[in-house]
């Protein structure tokens, strides 16, 4: 899957990492035959039956994943994919028992401000590659975590790794690498475990930086009471969303939060099973009727989890729930939420004002789940402007 090296300092290094613990260099490294197995894999799939004229009403239609799978097979280039992710500064750590596989990037501004980008599920840490480059060239030190149990940090040994001690971890991580103070920024899993650091460590964040708030979403007719305007007209719409994700939404929610073993058994065997579940996601949790991410990315993130082997360490995150949370703790830190039209979520300012500490509202008029794949732009000029006013 992967292996370490010996390899040079992240660019603009000032200092060296503190502590005790090591930090190794890491690098990519798949073996030839792994290669190999997986397009045999890939030739010798078995497919399903498909009803007629069913789309995607069901699930990833089968000509869509037969058409992806001999593209992954035949002209997928990972090598070139593999000489990209190399090209980033790499490292691996173990904190609480488990591998952390992270970048790190130094800004070459002396005062830059360390940022925390951390992913979710299914995506991984490319979901931050295209900003990386003009984040640091605007004066932030950028560190991207995998998730404990994803990509190059997993498989996990232990399976109770939730958000909580995640933050714990991450905010362990930024010790390690010298920062006392720095900011955070998440989007699915990684909003969770972004908001659990300002929750559980406050005085270590100048401030986070949002794309969902699942406390904030309206979630029954009694939440409506009051509102007037544009504001009801936004608490229907996130009714609506709500409702379509009780109804629609959490498949994969509760038979990765209950059965991620037996679900496993499938993903790891069969790379075709594995580019269906994540290949299906990156479409409906942007509401999309076309791929709103490159081909060539799609791939190389679904690769990477076959590679690793983690589609089980991975789901099994959710055993603590996504979707039945109770009523979430304050938080005190300036938070900015970037809320893109197509996100499957969508949260009320009166909501999340009752619980957090909003310093920045932006509403963007495109992009869906994955807005750093999707519009990384937009995503690039937020983290700018809601930084800017904490330095």
């Amino acid at each position: 899957m992967g292996q370490t090296s010996a390899g040079g300092a992240a660019p603009g290094r000032a200092r060296p990492y503190l502590g005790s613990m090591t930090i190794t260099p890491f690098r990519v490294a798949v073996p030839e035959t792994d290669l190999e197995d997986l397009r045999a894999r890939l030739a010798n799939t078995r497919w399903p039956d498909q009803p007629v004229g069913l789309g995607w009403r069901l699930g990833a239609p089968v000509d869509y994943v037969r058409e992806l799978a001999d593209y992954w097979q035949k002209e997928f280039d990972w090598r070139a994919q593999e000489r990209r992710l190399n090209g980033f500064p790499q490292f691996t750590t173990e904190i609480d028992g488990a591998n952390v596989h992270f970048l790190h990037v130094r800004s070459p501004q002396p005062d830059a401000l360390p940022l925390l980008l951390t992913h979710g599920w299914p995506g991984s840490f490319i979901e931050f590659l295209d900003l990386v480059g003009p984040l640091t060239e605007s004066g932030f030190d950028v560190v991207v975590p995998s998730l404990p149990g994803y990509a190059f940090s997993g498989p996990t040994t232990d399976p109770d790794w939730g958000p909580e001690r995640i933050a714990d971890a991450f905010a362990e991580l930024m010790t390690r690498l010298g920062y006392d103070r720095f900011g955070a920024h998440g989007g699915d899993w990684g909003a969770i475990v972004s908001r659990q650091i300002a929750v559980r460590h406050p005085e270590r964040l100048v401030g986070v930086h949002l794309t969902a708030l699942l406390g904030a979403m309206v979630r029954s007719e009694a939440q409506l009471e009051g509102l007037a305007g544009d504001e009801l007209e936004r608490g229907k719409r996130s009714l609506a969303k709500f409702h379509r994700l009780q109804f629609d939404g959490i498949g994969h929610v509760l038979i990765q939060g209950t059965r991620a073993q037996t679900l496993s058994y499938g993903l790891t065997d069969s790379p075709a099973g594995q580019l269906a579940w994540i290949a299906e996601k990156f479409r409906t949790f942007s509401n999309a009727t076309t791929d709103l991410v490159d081909r060539d990315v799609l791939l190389t993130n679904v690769a990477i989890y076959w590679f690793t082997a983690t589609a089980n360490s991975s789901a099994r995150l959710y055993q603590s729930s996504l979707l039945a949370v109770g009523e979430p703790l304050p938080s005190t830190v300036p938070t900015a939420l970037a809320i893109f039209p197509d996100d499957p979520t969508l949260p009320l300012r009166r909501l999340a004002e009752r619980t957090d500490t909003i310093a920045r509202w932006t509403e963007f008029d495109r992009g869906g789940h994955f807005p750093g794949l999707e519009q990384p732009e937009l995503l690039l000029a937020d983290l700018r402007e809601f930084f800017a006013t904490l330095r």
